[in-house]
Order: C-alpha cells, then sequence, then structure tokens
C-alpha cells in the first residue's frame, strides 16, 4: 500500500504548524489578532482589516463542486508556482533528493528546484513532444521524489497521452505532478476526479488561463487529503487574501460567458494556425490543445525582434530542446490575431 508519509521530510512530518488567530475563531468580538478594529479608509464590504479564512473554505467548496471532488481534496494557493514550491519543500531534502522533468516544458518547476537546492533530473519528449515512460522509468533513482508533467504542455501546446500519463503514475514510487493550467482548452479530460484512485497523483490547475484571472493570482491543487493536509501545514497561514477569494467566487456567477470566451479561443486557435500554415516562411505549425500556438519559422529569433518592433510581442522559445526556430503566439482578441498576422505577412511576405 503506498504511504505518503514514508515520502515526506522527516522535519516535516513532525512539524507543528503554526495556528493564526482566525484558526481559532472567525466571528465574535474579535480582539485576538492586533488587527486594526478602526477599519481601513478604503471603504469595502469585505472587512479588509480583519485576517482573510487560512483555509478559503467556502472558495473550496466551490471549486470542488466544479471539478467533481471534495473540498479535502483541495488546496489553494498563490498561482501554480506556490504548490509547485510546496511539494518540493514537503517532498524533497535539500542537497539529496530530486526531481524529474521532461524538457521542453514549464521552466517554473527547474527553477524551484533550484531554490530550494533539490537536483533535476531530465528526460526529453519525443520528436512528437510526447512522453517517453520507460525511458522515465529508467531514469527514476532512489533519490527521484517528484515527476511533474505538464498537459496541455507549455510550449508545445500539446495534450500528453492519458494513457502515458497513468502508466507513470501507476509506477513512478513518489509523487506525480500533472500540471493541467491549460485543461479547459484541452480536448482531454482532466485528471482531476483520478485521485481518488491514485494517492500518489497532484493535479494543479490555475484561475490564470481559462478564468482569465491572472492578475489575482490564485492556483489550485488537487490530491489525496493527506498531501492537502501536509501542504495546508507548510503554507503561510493567509496565502490567500480576500480580494482573491471574492474575485473568484465571482467567477461562478458568470460560467456561461466563460464558456463563451473558450469556446471563441479556440475558433481564433484554429484561425490563427490556418493562417500560419499558409505562409512559405513557417516550416511547421504544431497541433495546439491550449491557448496559444507553437510553430516553427526561418530565421526565428529575427523576426521575433521584428514583431516586437512593431509592437507585437510573442514569445522566442528557440532556446528550449526540441524547440529550434520556433516561436510562441498566445491566442488574443480577434483584432489582435490580424495585427499579428499582418505584422508577420510584413515581415517574411
Amino acid at each position: 500500500m503506498f504511504d505518503i508519509d514514508n515520502l515526506v521530510r522527516e522535519n516535516i512530518r513532525k512539524l507543528t504548524p503554526y495556528r493564526s488567530a482566525r484558526d481559532e475563531f472567525d466571528s465574535g468580538t474579535l480582539l485576538d489578532a492586533n488587527e486594526n478594529s478602526y477599519g481601513s479608509p478604503i471603504r469595502s464590504t469585505l472587512n479588509l482589516h480583519r485576517y482573510p479564512s487560512p483555509t478559503q473554505d467556502e472558495l473550496r467548496d466551490r471549486i470542488a463542486e466544479y471539478r467533481d471532488v471534495d473540498r479535502e481534496n483541495i488546496f489553494l494557493g498563490v498561482g501554480s508556482d506556490e504548490p509547485i514550491d510546496l511539494l518540493m519543500r514537503i517532498f524533497c531534502e535539500p542537497g539529496q533528493d530530486s526531481v524529474l522533468i521532461t524538457p521542453p516544458t514549464y521552466g517554473m518547476y527547474k527553477v524551484a528546484a533550484n531554490i530550494n537546492n533539490v537536483e533535476v533530473q531530465e528526460v526529453l519528449l519525443n520528436e512528437k513532444f510526447q512522453l517517453q515512460p520507460e525511458s522515465i522509468i529508467e531514469e527514476v533513482n532512489e533519490k527521484s521524489k517528484l515527476l511533474f508533467l505538464c498537459s496541455p504542455n507549455n510550449p508545445t501546446a500539446n495534450d500528453m497521452k492519458r494513457t502515458d500519463l497513468l502508466k507513470l503514475v501507476a509506477k513512478f514510487n513518489g509523487i506525480v505532478v500533472v500540471d493541467e493550467a491549460y485543461i479547459d482548452f484541452s480536448r482531454q479530460e482532466s485528471m482531476a476526479q483520478m485521485v481518488q484512485q491514485y494517492p500518489n497523483l497532484v493535479v494543479l490547475q490555475t484561475f490564470s488561463k481559462a478564468f482569465g484571472l491572472a492578475g489575482i493570482r490564485l492556483g489550485i491543487a488537487i490530491s489525496n487529503p493527506d498531501i492537502i493536509n501536509y501542504m495546508l501545514r507548510v503554507k503561510a497561514p493567509y496565502n490567500i487574501n480576500k480580494l482573491t477569494a471574492d474575485t473568484a467566487m465571482k467567477v461562478f456567477e458568470n460560467m456561461e460567458l466563460m464558456k463563451f470566451n473558450i469556446n471563441a479561443i479556440k475558433d481564433e486557435r484554429d484561425y490563427v494556425a490556418e493562417q500560419l500554415s499558409l505562409s512559405s516562411a513557417v516550416t511547421k505549425v504544431y497541433p495546439s490543445d491550449a491557448n496559444f500556438v507553437l510553430f516553427k519559422i526561418e530565421n526565428a529569433k529575427e523576426v521575433y525582434q521584428q514583431l516586437a518592433e512593431r509592437g507585437v510581442i510573442v514569445r522566442y522559445r528557440g532556446n528550449e530542446p526540441l524547440c529550434e526556430d520556433c516561436l510562441r503566439i498566445t491566442i488574443g482578441m480577434p483584432d489582435e490575431n490580424v495585427k499579428f498576422l499582418k505584422a508577420l505577412k510584413e515581415i517574411v511576405g
């Protein structure tokens, strides 16, 4: 039987978490937290002079309902970057353990590992930007504690095969983190409900992409209650503020508009990909399951710089493995996409 406690760092297992005032009481005559009882000079109905809920249970309930899991499966963080960092702090001994990544992939996994003094093992994706499960398993050793898999992947935009994801969750004797930041643009279902079946699975999601709320910095980790409880113990006491939580709750009053926007982005994604494929300078347009498109173009670095000179900012990805001469274009509003395509045509013909 898989035992999470055996993977957790000893000092984390023994940790006595900080108990904040709002862990004890959240109503009554609150004279326990050294807040400013006279309030803020800013008018608000949110009582911003009071600390927020340490666990944000109301918001966790709403997200759990949306993703068809339980509140106990939900952790809320400051973007997805906080859960990534916390998982390394919980499971990886600095200077001893390692995490495994599959480049080209989201760059923050490696940065977080470097910050935490954790070794990074790498197994490249194949030429179709798919996982190589057998090669990954061969790379695993007794120090390998976390495996990060991004699906849909950034910067390549494609889903990873679900059979490969499940094979790795089943075979990897550590924590498998499936980063689903772009899942709502995908043709593939979320892995969120699989946390009920696989105790070593963590699914990351975010309000930054489909929800259109990158500015509030709200990320989600979905996993079994044991892992979630460790994350709640290690996090900062009041990591999610009232303004963020209130804004996130309002999204669920406007789900039809969110779904409309997602479909509009998908339509524009297909249009941009089709137009790119018509350019003789574009040698490859990669399939996309996200809200961006990766494409290979002659003289990519120069094209990137000339687009910037015209006020059109895309992302140069040519420094990433397997992405030589590649640019990544986020799908914008229709007029922005037209502006990009027009500028590109002016540059390359």
